[in-house]
């Protein structure tokens, strides 16, 4: 919520609007007084990094009567507030709906009661409203994220990775409660993230018999020599008869049927605390910026909106629309029609759990179909954090669709060797959560191998290959699509997935690990400006890597709160420099104590991480003194963050029914096998604006920068001023990427760009 809240008092001061803080939600706009306080720049600093929200927050019963309303009109009127933006859930939100629609006669009120004048009531005659959902249990319709999820799933998963490692050494079963007595998105999304046995939430109650079920299922991975098993429970979750299932129920059962030992954990308020993550950062500041722009926008006839994110864009939505369809959840709930409130979730949440439906219960070897068709899955490029979960998602989809799955280890040159292997349904448990790339990788393109590599997947009888890794995977698929003339063994469906930190790959909004990469900067340079605090005014310089990909340092300045980012996709002179030197010198002759500038490693060849700490060092003389950072390989390792586990196991899962689908589509009966020579047979999945996108990569050729490996037009360019403006500088933002008005879709979107751009 800081994120937001500092986005928008310096977006709105940015707009020279005047900007007021209101403590302690509605309790403090009713009360008035110095719980109204005009703010400046500096009133937000350093607020970022801070969990919770430093306005404070309460529940306000007084808000809930019309007195408490007229009170609250007139304490904003009394400083000329017609613009309200409000953070919040749904009954914040609700609130807020109430409070504009009855606002033209509570001013009559007042001016009846001699509080205000004749003129005030026409002067401010119209209430302007923006919604931002906060929430970490994202059970917000309308929108895909909500402010706090993603931080929330942090801190699930850090707990679920430490319970890990001991209940494995123990041979045991955890029952983990997670938060959402109405929503089971964190309780999906974490045994999505975990790989655990067996999940419990309000949408999706199990079947009759769900505990003979579940006690066979527990058996079984025991049996396969499984240590841990590990079962989730949303704090709401219910059976299909509306009643109440407790992680005590869940925990009694396994000990009576099972003789398991089994423990409880209850995560509780942890999951409301801690830093925020550098998604819930960036999304925070994104949407504060378009709460403002919606509020300059709003005229007396538009509705109250929220701002909301869909896929990768911002949109906004009538906050009404929004409020109904998440009671109509409820609704469906409460009445049994549990398949619709799955569909009113979204598609997102729809997705999360067929994927988890997939991944979790093997059928057995009997009901599976047979295809005959073997699939190899192999890494390529530097390890991303993420890969393994994608591996593990291949690797179990491919079963259950029929086919034989294969591992290649150490890349296209451990290919070339026949490092190739079977790869069973077990042999990838546990794979979401370990970092780096569990196959092996390397770099080494397949031109210079390409017989030996045709000649394995020829012995192997390999028909279709899934390349999960970064720019090298993408230029793989390309030179394997161009030696099709030669080599009939490549005439099979290919598929790339994109997984690198440095987000480089033509196609895609996000890449595999550039999530977890970003947090660890963000966390890196919280803590290196602390390490600041107390001593006199210093500025740090802090070299991050990516490449020529300037991803890592624009977007980590924007989560950090950076002062200046250099990047290589935007070329700067020594004036540019100079303008920074001197702009960072004048904050800091104000309240401000430390300053942060990133620099992607190859921004400029001459102007290096040493020239840069040098020309700080000697123009801030007597006004800050200055370090330099070179972070380097800490930003590859690590476990994988939520984001990447889940992106990775979901792009993974929807590439592999793809590589199904291209099979029975190429297969040639007279000869009986594959025959794919088409362009659309060898393709990269990535997320593009709101939809999970098939791309030739022949096709993407035309977009790609080869010399500097990076995308000739990148999405994220167009947060750059967003963070120069939030760090004091005047430029000009574009608004035409900006959300217009539209209506919540009940039913899913078709795969393909909805609404307007």
């Amino acid at each position: 919520m800081n994120a937001a809240v500092r986005a928008v008092v310096r977006m709105g001061i940015y707009v020279k609007a005047k900007v007021y803080f209101v403590y302690e939600g509605y309790q403090g706009m009713v009360d008035g007084g110095d719980n109204i306080v005009e703010v400046s720049w500096e009133s937000v600093s350093s607020i970022l990094q801070v969990g919770g929200t430093v306005i404070g927050s309460a529940r306000c019963k007084s808000f809930r009567t019309r007195e408490g309303r007229l009170q609250a009109a007139c304490n904003l009127v009394q400083r000329g507030i017609t613009n309200l933006c409000v953070i919040g859930g749904d009954g914040s939100l609700t609130g807020a709906n109430l409070f504009r629609e009855e606002w033209n006669g509570l001013l009559e009120e007042l001016a009846q009661n001699g509080k205000i004048d004749e003129e005030a009531v026409k002067k401010y005659a119209y209430l302007n409203i923006v919604g931002m959902v906060g929430s970490i249990d994202n059970d917000f319709c309308g929108t895909d994220m909500t402010i706090g999820t993603d931080s929330a799933l942090h801190r699930i998963i850090e707990v679920v990775d430490a319970i890990m490692t001991t209940a494995q050494s123990h041979q045991r079963t955890f029952v983990l409660e997670v938060m959402g007595r109405h929503c089971g998105y964190l309780a999906l999304v974490s045994a999505l993230a975990c790989g655990a046995d067996w999940v419990f939430i309000p949408e999706y109650p199990p079947e009759e018999g769900w505990e003979d079920s579940m006690c066979v299922k527990l058996s079984e991975n025991r049996a396969r020599k499984k240590r841990l098993n590990i079962i989730i429970v949303a704090e709401g979750a219910i059976d299909c008869h509306n009643k109440p299932i407790t992680s005590e129920k869940v925990k009694d059962l396994v000990v009576q049927r099972l003789g398991f030992d089994t423990r409880v954990t209850i995560l509780g308020h942890v999951q409301r605390g801690g830093t925020p993550s550098a998604f819930d950062r960036i999304l925070a500041s994104r949407m504060g910026v378009e709460a403002v722009l919606a509020l300059l926008e709003a005229t007396p006839a538009t509705p109250a909106c929220v701002v909301s994110l869909s896929g990768n864009q911002a949109v906004r939505l009538p906050l009404m629309e929004c409020v109904q369809m998440t009671q109509e959840v409820q609704k469906a709930m409460d009445e049994g029609r549990f398949l619709e409130a799955v569909k009113l979730r979204g598609r997102s949440f729809e997705n999360n759990l067929n994927t988890y439906k997939l991944l979790s219960h093997k059928k057995p070897d009997a009901e599976l179909p047979k295809t005959n068709f073997n699939v190899a899955v192999l890494n390529v490029g530097a390890p991303a954090a993420g890969m393994n979960a994608a591996v593990r998602a291949a690797v179990r989809v491919g079963i259950t669709e029929g086919h034989k799955m294969f591992a290649v280890i150490d890349g296209f040159e451990g290919f070339s060797r026949g490092k190739i292997k079977e790869i069973s349904w077990g042999d990838v448990g546990g794979w979401t959560g370990q970092g780096g790339s569990i196959l092996g990788t390397k770099r080494t393109l397949p031109a210079k191998y390409l017989e030996k590599i045709a000649d394995q997947m020829r012995t192997n009888n390999i028909s279709a290959l899934m390349v999960i890794g970064g720019f090298e995977a993408y230029e793989s698929c390309l030179q394997l699509h161009e030696a099709r003339s030669r080599f009939e063994e490549f005439c099979v469906p290919i598929c790339v997935l994109p997984a690198t930190i440095s987000n480089n790959v033509p196609g895609t909004d996000f890449s595999i690990g550039a999530d977890t990469a970003l947090n660890a900067i963000v966390e890196t340079c919280d803590r290196i400006k602390q390490s600041a605090s107390g001593t006199k005014r210093r500025v740090f310089i802090i070299e991050t890597m990516g490449g020529y990909c300037g991803y890592l340092a624009n977007m980590g300045a924007l989560a950090a709160g950076a002062d200046a980012a250099y990047i290589f996709e935007e070329q700067f002179d020594i004036r540019e420099l100079q303008a920074n030197v001197e702009h960072l010198t004048e904050k800091m002759k104000t309240s401000i104590q430390r300053g942060l500038v990133l620099r992607n490693e190859n921004c400029n060849e001459n102007y290096t991480t040493d020239f840069i700490y040098q020309l700080y060092s000697e123009e801030g003389k007597g006004v800050f003194d200055c370090r330099k950072n070179v972070l380097g390989h800490m930003q590859q390792g690590g476990a994988p963050s939520p984001f990447d586990r889940n992106f990775g196991t979901k792009i993974s899962a929807k590439a592999m029914q793809w590589i199904s689908k291209k099979l029975k589509e190429t297969y040639r009966k007279e000869g009986g096998k594959i025959f794919a020579n088409n362009d659309d047979s060898v393709c990269l999945l990535g997320m593009r604006r709101r939809n999970l996108v098939f791309q030739p990569v022949a096709e993407l050729k035309t977009e790609t920068d080869f010399v500097h490996r990076i995308p000739k037009e990148q999405w994220w360019l167009k947060l750059r001023p967003l963070m120069k403006i939030l760090a004091k500088y005047k430029t000009s933002y574009d608004v035409s990427d900006s959300g217009q008005l539209e209506h919540v879709a009940m039913h899913s979107p078709k795969e393909v760009e909805t609404g307007a751009i």
